[in-house]
């Protein structure tokens, strides 16, 4: 997946050291650089939607509850 591509992505939203991190359900895990609010759901099964922006980084522009 190169840098740049869209992506749809579901899992638990977790606490990261400086980006909040998206648990999928093949136990991947993704960065998220996220400017919304996004501490109230934490521990919550969410969707994003958002552009790859690094080796695990995903640039979010959509985030809602699953």
């Amino acid at each position: 997946m190169p840098r740049g591509t869209r992506h749809e992505l579901t899992g638990i939203l977790l606490e990261g050291d400086f980006y909040p991190v998206l648990r999928v359900a093949d136990g991947g895990e993704w960065r998220l650089d996220i400017t919304k609010t996004w501490r109230p759901l934490l521990g919550k099964r969410v969707t994003i939607i958002g552009v790859r922006d690094g080796f695990d980084l995903i640039s979010v522009e959509r985030l809602t509850l699953a």
